[in-house]
């Protein structure tokens, strides 16, 4: 009796150490299975108007770059200016040696104070000439001289006035000579045609230069012009679908924003001015124009950078482009289903984009949760997660 009651008091000890280590065993497979399903970020879709900006390398230039070259050959003197210096229109840029340029102004003065005196007896023998005449006709009329005689100061008339048309000749010759000499002296000052930023400037002082020397090139930077391409499909959209003209379209195209090279916004707003009207064939664009205010000249002529055209879309659903990922050029999201499995999912999108988002025009619908961690990188297809908003 005294065994029959020791073995009944331990079948029930002996049924609770067996039972203790499966449950544990049981509990801690739960936790390593909880453990390994991942807590990643999502997103439930919805639609709203959003406004995105594309982007168009562009390359910036002056309104009006000017070539600066002089109009004589001679020798620099004097560089009164420096590179990248603004300057105003009519201001001394370069002085070109003046010494044989004063001195044939000297000449050529010379010489119309010698055609003058010249003109100025030879005058004086056409009057002198046409007494003679004048008191020869009344001694022919009176029988006294002869009509050869009166011929003859006919003649002498005629040959003083011709000397008198030939130094005439000769002193408007001498003016031209005179005015021609000044324009060259003039030309030694080479003057700013435009107020502008000063460019590269090559030669210095004392160097041989002609009309075929380049200066320097002033660029009139008050407003800056940016030019880039737009291609057949941005044309289109343009003018929807050809159901505008292209003068209509511009003149509803919003301001544009200029974002410079060193990935900063510029501070005014620009405009979009112009769109060439003929497709280039080999690469399929047309170039266009934006104009930006720039007064204080901080954009320089030559710069690049990239023109934002922004546009509206309503209702549309906006996604991360880090919550896609791309096989053979079709685009994929992981949609988050029932007890939160993700299926791949492929989505269709809008051409335009900010670089950070998508508009997806077709695969997702309102509603929809889409896993925006791991994507690409540790989401698969039918995989299990824990999301995490």
């Amino acid at each position: 009796m005294r065994i029959k009651n020791v073995s009944a008091m331990l079948l029930p000890a002996l049924a609770t150490a067996i039972l203790l280590p499966s449950c544990k065993g049981g509990s801690d497979r739960q936790q390593q299975q909880g453990a390994m399903i991942p807590e990643l970020a999502v997103l439930t879709v919805g639609e709203e108007d959003t406004q995105l900006e594309t982007s168009f390398p562009a390359t910036l230039h002056g309104e009006n770059d000017v070539e600066i070259r002089p109009q004589i050959t001679g020798f620099l003197t004097k560089v009164h200016v420096q590179e990248g210096q603004h300057v105003n229109k009519g201001q001394v840029l370069f002085t070109i040696d003046q010494v044989s340029l004063q001195a044939a102004v000297e000449s050529a003065q010379a010489a119309v104070q010698s055609a003058s005196a010249q003109v100025n007896v030879a005058q004086a023998n056409v009057n002198t000439a046409q007494t003679n005449a004048n008191n020869n006709k009344l001694l022919l009329d009176k029988n006294i001289i002869s009509a050869p005689a009166y011929q003859t100061s006919v003649d002498a008339l005629n040959a003083a006035k011709a000397q008198l048309n030939a130094a005439k000749a000769g002193l408007g010759q001498a003016n031209a000579g005179l005015v021609q000499a000044r324009k060259n002296l003039s030309y030694s000052s080479v003057t700013a045609p435009v107020s502008g930023i000063v460019g590269v400037i090559d030669n210095k002082e004392g160097s041989l230069v002609s009309p075929s020397t380049l200066l320097t090139v002033l660029s009139n930077n008050s407003d800056i012009e940016a030019y880039f391409s737009l291609n057949e499909k941005d044309l289109l959209a343009m003018t929807d679908d050809g159901k505008r003209t292209m003068k209509e379209a511009i003149a509803k195209m919003p301001d544009v924003t200029l974002l410079l090279a060193n990935g900063e916004r510029y501070n005014r707003q620009g405009k979009i001015v112009s769109i060439s009207g003929v497709i280039d064939p080999v690469t399929g664009s047309a170039s266009a124009k934006a104009v930006f205010p720039n007064p204080d000249g901080m954009i320089r002529s030559g710069a690049t950078g990239q023109v934002l055209i922004p546009s509206l879309r309503t209702d549309a659903i906006l996604i991360p482009q880090t919550a896609t990922y791309e096989v053979q050029d079709m685009k994929f999201c992981f949609v988050v289903g029932d007890s939160s499995k993700v299926h791949s999912t492929p989505i269709t999108i809008a051409d335009q984009n900010d670089g950070k988002n998508y508009i997806v025009t077709g695969g997702l619908k309102p509603g929809d949760v889409i896993v925006t961690e791991g994507v690409g990188i540790s989401v698969k297809d039918q995989m299990v997660i824990k999301p995490k908003k």
